[in-house]
């Protein structure tokens, strides 16, 4: 059995997510603690009983969502007694990602809290609100997808931000160019596309800015060789080099997220288990849809990872 850990990314959020794994577990709350310390914030705070409209500016989602995962993988390697030697490759989704490195400690937990707030700041700066947007088009695969953002462009922005799976596709840019790619698709018979809740259009060319502040953010931070193998975004490839895992960070701003070729690379190398760990369910949803012979086990609360060690458990026995 190979199994490889995956993290989720914005849109997972929730108030009280976490809550029960604090409240249960030292090692979970010291996982809260190094983050609100890192960010001179009581983020725990709000993440368990804020405001719905705070926890969704993007400043806050990033470092609380990498903060609620960090917290679920602290729990299960403790009370499961797991070590790096159980997994055999790391991946997350856009801000996942990070909280992958931190848990296969490439990053600090307080330095990955600070990059976040950094990202989540910087993306927003990057576009006045207002002026991007972006959009799932659901039943579309990515060739297709492509050539509509050629069209629909007109010296704007729009391009694939996430390539999320087999029939969701989510496209990002200028909003003008955004309505124009929605309704080319429609004529071309892609007949649903939901317009998504976000504060800016995230992995597209817009977010240059924001790419130049992680550039300069990154390089002043220590960074080690990951302890188990990272799979990139933005190459969906297997990388150990710090310095290549620098680059691909700061490309990973503007670039697109290749989650189902990272779905697809995991299972071609023999995964068989994924542990989703963090907030929601979305990327055990996707793993079905791209790669249904993979097992996905979602660990965000007591309840989800005691299930799941007393299944390896009877297993092993």
């Amino acid at each position: 059995m190979t199994i490889a850990l995956i993290f989720p990314g914005q849109g997972a959020q929730k108030i009280g997510m976490g809550r029960e794994l604090h409240d249960a577990f030292a090692e979970a709350r010291e996982v809260f603690q190094t983050v609100d310390d890192a960010l001179s914030q009581n983020l725990s705070r709000l993440i368990f009983s804020g405001e719905q409209s705070e926890l969704d500016l993007t400043a806050n989602t990033q470092p609380a969502i990498m903060a609620t995962s960090l917290a679920a993988w602290a729990v299960l390697r403790k009370q499961g007694s797991l070590n790096f030697s159980n997994f055999s490759f790391a991946a997350g989704h856009s801000l996942g990602e990070y909280s992958a490195l931190a848990v296969v400690e490439t990053f600090a937990l307080a330095d990955t809290a600070r990059l976040l707030r950094t990202r989540g700041d910087a993306m927003q700066k990057a576009v006045p609100v207002g002026m991007g947007a972006m959009a799932a088009l659901l039943g579309a695969d990515l060739e297709p997808v492509l050539d509509i953002c050629l069209e629909a462009q007109q010296d704007q922005v729009v391009t694939v931000a996430n390539d999320n799976s087999v029939g969701q596709i989510v496209i990002s840019g200028h909003r003008e160019a955004v309505d124009r790619a929605i309704a080319i698709a429609a004529e071309r018979g892609i007949k649903k596309a939901i317009m998504l809740p976000v504060s800016a259009p995230f992995h597209c060319p817009l977010m240059a800015p924001a790419a130049e502040v992680m550039a300069e953010a990154l390089a002043k931070v220590e960074m080690r060789v990951p302890q188990v193998p990272i799979i990139a975004n933005v190459t969906s490839d297997v990388v150990a080099d710090p310095q290549k895992i620098r680059s691909l960070l700061v490309e990973q701003v503007t670039g697109m997220v290749r989650w189902r070729p990272t779905v697809e690379r995991l299972a071609a190398k023999g995964v068989t288990e994924m542990l989703e760990l963090g907030p929601g369910k979305t990327l055990a949803g996707l793993a079905k849809r791209i790669a249904p012979e993979v097992v996905v086990h979602s660990l965000s609360t007591p309840h989800d990872i005691d299930n799941y060690l007393s299944s390896q458990q009877r297993k092993a026995s």
